[in-house]
């Protein structure tokens, strides 16, 4: 039924939206509603449809969902997104969803390099917001360009309190994290986060708890891939009543090779997920097992590699018996 026309309900005839009036849909009814059912409020009617384009609306959705989007710089640069607030809500929704390269359907050229990346880092625990950040990465230095691809948060003995317990945290399924990158040169933003966490571990001699986030895309070379992680490490008291402190948040990506990208692969990699990743948003554990997944491949790639050099090895060793019992031989001939 067209949601323009009346509807009967119980009985009673029900009010077509159309029939309600315009401030009371904008100021009573768009203003409650959250992200994904605006977007959906978008293609109910074409009234709808007009409605919910307000860019005051997305704006307001874009702060409650990232308050980090609230900064000044930030708001400048998504002011310069082809649609504002509902361009950048549509690009950093949903996170990454990793796709071949023989899947892309035509390979455009890539962009200018930007001369700095602005990431958006929102932390919460259940609904609280525990840290909300901008951080600004130049990308056109030597030291950027060669070395190993790392963004740092805070500052070295800087830690962030929380409301966090240290007894009876959970932070596997509390603890959420969205970390968005926006490329100033294309207009666009991209999530490389799991929204929630991949694994939770405590580390043994410390006791600090290492919560990480990740998200497996496609590599500069036909087949590889790449894990974007996003490192949050807690520490705290171990007294009753202790509470948690963020003491490191960090960002890395890391081959099959297990080694660290740099700058400039990173930036090109980064670049391409922005452009052209698929954003979806998956079933629950769906980052998990494609880590997992990620990670089966790392260990099968580094076991024949053993495997080779272990070949190689032995294949030297053989040589070089062959030459020492072929040199005993000819001096036994004179």
């Amino acid at each position: 039924m067209d949601s323009d026309s009346s509807a009967t309900t119980g009985g009673g005839v029900g009010t077509a939206i159309s029939a309600v009036h315009v401030d009371i849909i904008q100021t009573h009814i768009l203003t409650r509603l959250d992200g994904p059912t605006l977007a959906s409020a978008c293609c109910a009617s074409s009234q709808l449809h007009i409605l919910s384009q307000d860019e005051n609306l997305w704006r307001d959705v874009c702060n409650q969902t990232w308050p980090s989007t609230s900064d000044p710089l930030l708001r400048h640069l998504i002011s310069t997104f082809p649609a504002g607030h509902r361009s950048f809500f549509s690009d950093s929704f949903s996170t990454l969803h990793h796709r071949h390269r023989s899947q892309t359907k035509r390979q455009l050229p890539p962009p200018p390099p930007p001369s700095e990346l602005i990431s958006a880092i929102d932390i919460h625990y259940q609904d609280h917001i525990i840290l909300s950040r901008i951080h600004r990465t130049e990308t056109v230095t030597g030291w950027f360009l060669c070395s190993p691809f790392r963004l740092d948060l805070l500052e070295p003995k800087e830690t962030v309190p929380t409301p966090i317990k240290l007894d009876g945290a959970n932070l596997e399924d509390n603890l959420t994290l969205s970390w968005v990158m926006i490329d100033p040169t294309q207009n666009r933003a991209a999530n490389f986060s799991s929204r929630r966490p991949v694994s939770v571990n405590r580390h043994w001699l410390t006791g600090d708890i290492e919560v990480r986030y990740s998200v497996v895309l496609a590599g500069g070379r036909k087949g590889e891939l790449v894990v974007c992680e996003a490192v949050v490490t807690c520490c705290g008291n171990s007294k009753e009543g202790g509470e948690l402190q963020v003491k490191d948040v960090s960002f890395l990506m890391e081959d099959m090779e297990g080694k660290n990208l740099r700058g400039q692969q990173s930036l090109v990699i980064l670049q391409e997920a922005v452009r052209s990743g698929e954003r979806r948003k998956g079933k629950r554990g769906e980052e998990r097992e494609r880590r997992g997944e990620f990670l089966r491949m790392k260990r099968e790639r580094r076991e024949r590699n053993l495997r080779r050099e272990r070949t190689m090895d032995m294949a030297c060793i053989a040589a070089g018996v062959v030459i020492f019992l072929a040199w005993v031989f000819v001096l036994l001939r004179r």
